[in-house]
């Protein structure tokens, strides 16, 4: 069975919208090779429709040079959304969820492939991480505060128990933790 994971840009204070606002200079080597590590391992992605429509409006005209772009670009998407059609999806490679987005991800899971990632949707990510679907979750907290913006987490979660999977510091400071869902 393939594994639903997400990994997200993190600000000490907790703020996931928008790290290219406040990530700096933060990004270095050894967060590159951890994202080609996951895109090796990576065969779908799952987005929700800000993110789609953010991603969209860059990625498919940005310079082929980055490997992201590549590999973004190539890779199969599934948008989760209730306001737009697929005719609307005009990036190459990109399908609607029709209805149900935890039947689709469950669906997707017993498919045969590799790995699944949630990118630019934390809205999705919470839904799949609360329904017990999604079996990764990657925090790379940037040595900032970024004050304000949205927040993978909020006061009125219930408590969840989560079992660290693997921990890594890297040359600029950048904690990178990958957490399971406890299973007891």
């Amino acid at each position: 069975m393939r594994k639903i994971t997400a990994g997200f840009f993190h600000s000490v204070d907790g703020v996931i919208e928008a790290p290219n606002l406040w990530q700096g200079d933060a990004f270095d080597d050894e967060l590159g090779a951890l994202l080609g590590e996951v895109m090796g391992k990576t065969d779908a992605v799952i987005m929700g429709r800000v993110g789609y429509q953010d991603w969209a409006g860059y990625w498919p005209t940005a310079e082929a040079d980055q490997g992201f772009a590549d590999y973004i670009n190539a890779v199969p998407k599934y948008v989760a959304s209730r306001t737009v059609s697929q005719e609307q999806l005009s990036w190459k490679n990109t399908t609607l969820i029709n209805g149900d987005l935890l039947a689709f991800a469950r669906d997707l899971k017993n498919r045969d492939g590799g790995d699944i990632a949630v990118m630019g949707g934390v809205d999705v990510a919470r839904q799949l991480f609360f329904a017990g679907l999604l079996e990764e979750l990657t925090l790379i907290t940037h040595p900032v505060v970024a004050g304000k913006g949205k927040r993978m987490f909020e006061a009125t979660d219930p408590i969840t128990q989560l079992v660290l999977k693997k921990s890594t510091i890297t040359s600029r400071g950048n904690v990178v933790v990958t957490y399971g869902l406890r299973s007891d």
